[in-house]
């Protein structure tokens, strides 16, 4: 299944619970459409959220709301049903707000591009660029992607170096990871490969799908776990089977999905 955004997307997201998938665009716009196995996906809002990039965007409030962040440095509230503005900070950080993560229903997480965190605590300066991250082990270990391709693992509260570290097999830049469970991810990567990734022991099992040619800049779970979304420099939202290309995995053959 695909969706073509017209211009080029730097972050998606499912809704919580309901079959809505949200695109923030190169534009500023934000994007929100209803998709479904037997039907073509249907744009339900087109919003002009900013005026330079929407860099990010997250569901919050049960889905009842969309916070998206903008190079232009704010921090947008969008009614779900309406498309109307609930909240707006406009000078939320210094620099391009480029990452939100939910924390609770209240409390989300920013991050810009002179590397501000507003949250508790912050790493010791790495030499590689560090482009994605997961939570894993149960909140005990930090995991990192990377530009030059290498996998970095921090413990939790110790951050001032990483702990663990290994080599993805295309040693291409890590831009999006996925937690799939609390010993594997999915991992997207500049070759435009999604790979499914072991943790503790550190490995890569196998590709399990190919977006198209252009590097994986996204990637996201559908509410229900049936779809993986992903997004690159084509300007297309592709939604996977997610048990299919699993399914392709643990057969160990060739990887099938539907489109």
């Amino acid at each position: 299944m695909e969706i073509n955004l017209g211009k080029l997307a730097f972050d998606i997201d499912f809704h919580p619970s309901d079959n809505l998938v949200a695109a923030g665009l190169i534009t500023g716009h934000l994007h929100l459409y209803r998709y479904s196995p037997d039907t073509v996906p249907v744009r339900l809002l087109e919003v002009h959220a900013h005026t330079e990039s929407c860099r990010a965007a997250r569901f919050i409030n049960s889905g009842r709301a969309l916070l998206t962040g903008s190079s232009d440095c704010s921090i947008l509230a969008t009614d779900v049903e309406t498309g109307s503005t609930i909240a707006r900070v406009d000078n939320a950080h210094e620099s391009a707000v480029n990452r939100l993560i939910n924390l609770t229903e209240s409390t989300v997480v920013s991050g810009d591009n002179d590397g501000c965190i507003k949250a508790q605590a912050r790493s010791e300066f790495s030499e590689d660029e560090l482009l994605s991250v997961v939570l894993m082990k149960n909140g005990r270990k930090v995991v990192c992607g990377s530009q030059t391709g290498i996998i970095l693992l921090y413990s939790w509260g110790c951050f001032k170096d990483c702990s663990d570290q290994f080599t993805d097999l295309s040693s291409n830049s890590i831009d999006a990871m996925l937690k799939l469970n609390e010993d594997r991810i999915i991992t997207g990567s500049e070759n435009r490969i999604i790979n499914l990734v072991g943790i503790l022991p550190n490995r890569v099992i196998q590709p399990i799908a190919e977006h198209s040619e252009y590097p994986v800049e996204g990637l996201a779970f559908s509410h229900d776990r049936k779809f993986l979304g992903s997004i690159a420099y084509d300007q297309m939202l592709k939604l996977w089977d997610l048990d299919n290309i699993l399914q392709g995995s643990r057969n160990k053959n060739k990887f099938k999905w539907s489109d």
